[in-house]
């Protein structure tokens, strides 16, 4: 079983989720499973049509189906608002299908112990903003 066919196939758990919110795959949710393995992707949606879930499902889908420790999959975001967005859409799918998938943020405003575990015991999926390290000048 290769890793291209795990992320074409969703595990159970992921269409009986879909099925009690009344919903199917989109189809540019499923070209993003069945493109999981190529370098680039530009995905196109209108607004509402999921593409924060189509752009993690390889992920969490293989996340679901396979034990792995550490990061993942790591998200910069040009906004911390668009981050915490991010974090949020994807976290109540995760909860609600009972994965074992940790989603975590780290912006400037991350107090330092929070930074220092991260790399101690990186989530699975980290989103990200830039941080400046020094006075703008100085960039």
């Amino acid at each position: 079983m290769g890793y291209l066919w795990l992320m074409s196939q969703l595990p159970p758990s992921f269409h009986d989720w879909f099925a009690s919110k009344g919903w199917t795959v989109h189809p540019h949710q499923q070209q993003m499973l069945d493109r999981a393995e190529d370098p680039a992707l530009l995905l196109i949606a209108p607004t509402g049509g999921g593409k924060t879930l189509a752009g993690f499902l390889p992920t969490l889908a293989q996340l679901a189906q396979t034990e792995h420790d550490g990061l993942h999959t790591l998200y910069i975001s040009p906004l911390k608002a668009l981050a915490s967005d991010i974090k949020r859409n994807l976290s109540t799918p995760v909860a609600e299908m009972n994965l074992n998938i940790r989603i975590e943020d780290r912006t400037g405003d991350t107090p330092q112990s929070r930074k220092k575990r991260q790399r101690a015991d990186p989530p699975h999926i980290l989103l990200t903003t830039p941080e400046i390290s020094g006075p703008p000048d100085q960039l």
